[in-house]
């Protein structure tokens, strides 16, 4: 039987798994900002410029926590093509779905200021996907609990 990790384990694990969304979010928002235009482009550079400070921050978190940042990908696979600006607000939506998972876990294994970032992370994740989207969930970051609300 595998030993269960500790608290600051789990925290570690978790914090590794929102870096990880971060440099992926980073990526996407580059193939987003090539797509959208006008307000879209600018709101993209916008959440390109926080996730960028999100995932730095992250690297921080996760040499405190006693880890090596997990570095970028060269590239990520994206969930569909990209044609058009109506793709790019698609993705961009799916893009803070996964952020905000990610940071929901993060806030379930983590404690005291870490935990709250990650709450402000999550937050600012659902703002954005409703933003992009036209409209929020019901449980942001928890997607069983979202797609249930949605078929309800």
């Amino acid at each position: 039987m595998k030993p269960e990790p500790s608290p600051a384990g789990r925290a570690l694990v978790a914090a590794q798994s929102a870096l990880a969304a971060e440099h992926a979010a980073a990526y996407g928002y580059g193939v987003i900002g090539a797509r959208a235009s006008g307000a879209r482009a600018a709101e993209a550079r916008d959440a390109y410029g926080a996730h960028v400070a999100r995932r730095d921050a992250l690297a921080r978190t996760v040499r405190e926590l006693g880890g090596a940042p997990r570095p970028a990908e060269a590239a990520y696979a994206l969930p569909f093509e990209v044609r058009d600006p109506a793709d790019a607000e698609r993705l961009a939506a799916d893009i803070e779905d996964r952020v905000a998972g990610a940071y929901s876990d993060l806030v379930r294994a983590a404690e005291g200021g870490l935990r709250r970032e990650a709450a402000d992370a999550l937050t600012a994740a659902a703002v954005r996907a409703a933003r992009w989207r036209g409209v929020g969930v019901a449980f942001p970051g928890l997607t069983e609990r979202s797609a249930g609300a949605r078929t309800s």
